[in-house]
């Protein structure tokens, strides 16, 4: 049987402050709607090109997410680097030339590593 790549179309990151969480991801880009699905709690969704990308709060119950890394394209890495900046999002390697493009390193408000690459620059 012939299968084809599976894709990845969904990615949920729970969040301990949801409003500190869709500023961060706001920022580079992002557009959330509130979502309720059922007894399910309030959460906040993006989606594009078939893929969603989901916040949820962090219950009590739960353990963190924080061990995530996950990656974005952004159009002008510099601009969204600074505007991280001033929400005090921790830089751990500021934007340069890679072999995987202009690319930089963040911490999210809730400690989730952030790959950004310049979709300009590649």
């Amino acid at each position: 049987m012939s299968r084809s790549t599976p894709r990845c179309s969904l990615l949920v990151l729970r969040s301990p402050d949801i409003e500190h969480a869709i500023k961060f991801y706001t920022t580079l880009g992002l557009h959330f709607t509130k979502h309720s699905h059922g007894k399910g709690p309030e959460h906040f969704a993006s989606e594009a090109n078939g893929f969603v990308f989901e916040l949820y709060p962090l219950a009590k119950d739960q353990l963190p997410t924080t061990s995530t890394r996950v990656g974005f394209s952004v159009p002008d890495l510099d601009a969204v680097i600074k505007e991280l900046k001033l929400l005090g999002t921790e830089v751990l390697s500021e934007p340069k030339q890679t072999e995987w493009g202009y690319r930089a390193v963040v911490k999210d408000l809730d400690g989730h590593t952030v790959e950004l690459v310049d979709s300009l620059k590649t």
